[in-house]
């Protein structure tokens, strides 16, 4: 059966969580999901979260060394962060101690 609360309408909110913390490339941002979700996500499904953040003028392009091409926050994209970030404690605030025993016990999720 497949996983009905596989978090893909999360996708763009973590991705500007994440870059607002520090610039990232495509494959840090992978990287950091599979560190706290225990997949990988494909670049298939990060870069045209990352094409429409863009598009949006959420976030825009740096350059850093090389080919590797990293993202940052524009302001749009920290007010947008802003308001999601509202959004989501709004919805899930009813969830803070769940969210406190994950983060005593991790690896009982």
């Amino acid at each position: 059966m497949k996983n009905c609360c596989d978090m893909r309408g999360f996708l763009s909110f973590i991705v500007l969580r994440l870059i607002s913390r520090k610039s990232m490339s495509g494959e840090e941002i992978r990287k950091e999901i599979e560190i706290r979700r225990g997949t990988k996500p494909s670049p298939g499904t990060i870069y045209p979260v990352l094409k429409s953040l863009s598009n949006s003028n959420f976030i825009h392009e740096i350059k850093a060394r090389g080919k590797i091409k990293k993202y940052e926050l524009t302001l749009a994209g920290k007010k947008e962060l802003k308001v999601a970030t509202r959004r989501f404690i709004a919805i899930f605030c009813d969830m803070q101690e769940e969210f406190e025993k994950i983060r005593e016990h991790p690896k009982n999720k």
